[in-house]
């Protein structure tokens, strides 16, 4: 991935998101961590994966876990909170100098 799209990715820890491509397409959910590094992000109760663990330290009980596996940045958009649609986001600077990241769709800044 080259550093102008690791740039792009406005989306960061405990937004909404939808997923608009793959095998969870059309559903959403709250985004649990962000790695930039690899353009990827992991979102809660979605691309689930099932792994086979043997008992150790952390996990007293193996056996098959569920969790939930990274998904590629670029198949997932905002959840706008005003219009309830996905959305790309953009990034203004105020007047005062802060940036912030607003809803194109809504032109409604983002927080």
């Amino acid at each position: 991935m080259n550093k102008q799209a690791l740039k792009k990715s406005r989306i960061r820890k405990g937004d909404m998101v939808v997923v608009i491509a793959g095998r969870d397409r059309g559903k959403s959910g709250k985004v649990l961590s962000v790695d930039p590094g690899v353009g990827k992000v992991v979102v809660e109760k979605l691309n689930m994966i099932k792994r086979h663990t043997k008992p150790n330290q952390k996990v007293k009980q193996g056996g098959i876990l569920e969790r939930e596996a990274p998904l590629a940045i670029s198949n997932v958009l905002y959840l706008c909170s005003v219009t309830k649609k996905p959305t790309r986001l953009g990034v203004r600077t105020l007047d005062s100098g802060r940036r912030v990241r607003f809803s194109k769709k809504s032109n409604d800044s983002v927080e």
